[in-house]
């Protein structure tokens, strides 16, 4: 089985990489890391002991479509999805939406939301 991360290009992005990190070797298994950001990830420093597989963001504009598609090509195999989150105000949650909340709500499998 597989851990599988999502990475937005932000702090909370590199926080959720490095918490997968920690629990796809917990768990002894390999990692997926879904670049949600325009640039390519960088890659330097990543851990040699593990199995990583980059997966570029592809067509879609809404980041939560990109990793509900990235799941569904992977259906039954992913253990655990990695997410980061930041702190929002009440109103701030109302008016503007949540990749991280869409996530937790919509996804069929286990979730660690972290925080920076």
């Amino acid at each position: 089985m597989t851990v599988m991360v999502a990475v937005p290009d932000s702090p909370e992005g590199r926080t959720a990489l490095s918490a997968a990190i920690d629990e796809a070797r917990l768990r002894g298994t390999d990692l997926v890391v879904l670049n949600l950001a325009l640039d390519p990830l960088d890659l330097v420093g990543m851990p040699t002991d593990l199995d990583i597989t980059v997966k570029e963001r592809t067509g879609y504009a809404d980041l939560a479509d990109c990793v509900l598609a990235a799941l569904d090509e992977r259906a039954g195999k992913i253990d655990l999805l990695v997410i980061g989150m930041k702190r929002r105000s009440p109103i701030g949650k109302a008016l503007l939406g949540s990749l991280s909340q869409r996530l937790l709500l919509e996804v069929d499998v286990p979730v660690l939301a972290v925080k920076r």
